[in-house]
């Protein structure tokens, strides 16, 4: 998904500073692979401020690189989903390449964009400039980012400054310079070649993960992620045999997949209305390492630790309670056996630990059933849910109740549909 121009306009005028609200261009351009960007100026004054160019990351990032009209760097990173109060800075830790980490702070600037100052004298903007890769951990959150067309990208953002200065917006054309082509080497004579062999057909990759009946007409939920690039869809409850499902829609933002059986089961989740709190028990049931660990279904328990996941984002729960690569899309749930969450993954305790040298425990993440509830609701599917408060059942009799809902999702996609997810 690319950012249009606009979006890039949003985004540079709030992070120029925190005063200046309005700004106008871009005037000229810069495009660099993903990145899109060239000048701005103040709306009010129509004075040159600076040149920006930012690029959308799968993570649904929006990543922002501004050099301002006296040669200040700053990075903005800005996501729909984050709710983060404008003033309250936190720790961040930037590093690049696995190398040394950095520790800058990150300024909020509202709701959804953090900004974070490159000093001129520090070796930060050098570590920039030249790495290929960067990771960004913050607020428990560890995003990575390909760096590959920064090397041009800067350049290409003192270009604009300084042509802005001196011939003004006026000349204002395409500020990224190509790189220069290698001179071609005098041909000589050579033994014929063969040709080139085929091109490799792309290796199907194999994923599972979990999902769960929410409707008596054979609505299963999983996770976005779990199903994203794949032909071939199937699912089957413990100990049955796999039937295929087809997807009826997704929502790539809030990671949630609605899928469909050919025939309705018997069993099917309720969803709690009432609000969960910081604290209240909680049940993740799911199929994690499947085909090496147990076939069956696990069963783990553990609290709600936090009402917010990564930079205070409302839309999902924080939880103590283990899950694993295939728990994905499996069903959270309180002690009395109801749905209380989705659950969404895990923070990667070695790149956090490559990224700040500590190891993160417990800290796991589920989606919210508010936002489950408004997209089955968009969907058009009613589900069962419930008010009552019932009382709290044995840990043992909510996994056999689950047993008839919850069910195993596997699927192939294909190698480079992968690769091309993974590409930013």
């Amino acid at each position: 998904m690319r950012f249009a121009i606009s979006a890039v306009v949003a985004a540079a005028c709030v992070v120029l500073s925190v005063t200046s609200s309005h700004a106008r261009g871009p005037y000229g351009s810069i495009t660099i692979g993903n990145w899109q960007g060239g000048a701005y100026t103040d709306d009010n004054s129509g004075n040159f401020t600076h040149c920006a160019a930012g690029a959308s990351y799968q993570s649904g990032i929006y990543f922002l690189v501004l050099i301002d009209a006296r040669g200040n760097w700053r990075l903005g990173f800005s996501h729909q989903g984050w709710r983060l109060t404008a003033g309250e800075s936190f720790p961040m830790t930037l590093t690049f390449d696995g190398e040394q980490p950095f520790n800058v702070y990150g300024r909020p600037l509202g709701a959804q964009l953090v900004a974070v100052d490159m000093p001129l004298n520090s070796s930060l903007i050098n570590q920039f400039r030249k790495a290929r890769t960067m990771s960004a951990f913050a607020e428990g959150q560890l995003f990575q980012f390909n760096l590959n067309q920064t090397a041009q990208l800067l350049p290409a953002l003192v270009t604009c400054v300084e042509s802005v200065r001196k011939n003004g917006l006026a000349n204002a054309g395409e500020f990224a310079v190509a790189p220069p082509k290698q001179a071609a080497a005098p041909s000589t004579a050579a033994p014929a070649q063969p040709s080139a062999a085929p091109p490799k057909q792309a290796k199907p990759v194999n994923k599972t993960g979990t999902g769960f009946v929410v409707s008596g007409n054979g609505h299963i939920v999983t996770n976005n992620h779990v199903i994203s690039g794949c032909d071939e869809i199937n699912g089957n409850l413990g100990g049955e045999a796999p039937i295929k499902l087809r997807l009826v829609s997704s929502d790539e933002t809030n990671d949630l997949a609605l899928l469909q059986a050919p025939s309705p089961f018997k069993e099917v989740a309720t969803i709690r209305e009432y609000s969960v709190q910081t604290g209240d028990g909680v049940i993740a049931i799911g199929y994690p390492y499947h085909g090496l660990l147990t076939s069956d279904f696990t069963v783990t328990t553990g609290i709600v630790s936090s009402m917010s996941g990564m930079f205070n984002d409302t839309r999902f729960l924080q939880i103590s309670a283990a899950v694993q690569p295939g728990n994905s899309g499996g069903p959270l749930l309180d002690f009395t056996g109801a749905l209380v969450g989705v659950v969404s993954g895990k923070l990667d305790a070695i790149k956090v630990a490559q990224a700040t040298g500590n190891i993160p425990e417990n800290i796991n993440f589920a989606i919210k059933t508010g936002a489950l509830k408004d997209f089955l609701d968009n969907s058009a599917v009613a589900y069962r849910a419930t008010t009552q408060r019932d009382p709290n059942k044995e840990t043992a009799e909510i996994a056999k109740a689950a047993r008839g809902y919850t069910l195993l999702i596997s699927c192939t996609a294909s190698e480079s549909a992968r690769a091309k997810k993974a590409a930013r």
